[in-house]
């Protein structure tokens, strides 16, 4: 997958995560800046979700850790979990938030 292949499948992913956000009604900032989409919290708590160009990933931070994800037959899956990166982030979202999440 060359650079430009790259950024639209992750533009993509970024997409789905903020409808998903959206659609869950949930108390949850975000807002991207570059390469960089921070999710911001009642709490004031934070997930980065970054794209790492040279290594073709996709990065989560949270307070749970780090998580990197690679293309694995048309998914992003995380190296060190094997949880898609839609999951992870909706799980890690659900630690963050105050509230219940209706993902529906």
């Amino acid at each position: 997958m060359n650079d430009t292949e790259f950024h639209q499948l992750v533009d993509i992913q970024m997409q789905i995560i903020e409808e998903m956000i959206d659609d869950s009604g949930a108390d949850i900032d975000y807002e991207t800046s570059g390469n960089v989409m921070t999710l911001e919290f009642e709490d004031r708590s934070q997930i980065i979700i970054n794209r790492q160009e040279p290594m073709k990933e996709i990065w989560i931070a949270s307070k749970s850790g780090g998580f990197h994800f690679a293309l694995v037959d048309s998914k992003w899956v995380c190296s060190k979990t094997g949880i898609e990166l839609i999951s992870m982030v909706k799980q890690e979202c659900v630690k963050h938030c105050t509230e219940e999440i209706d993902w529906a």
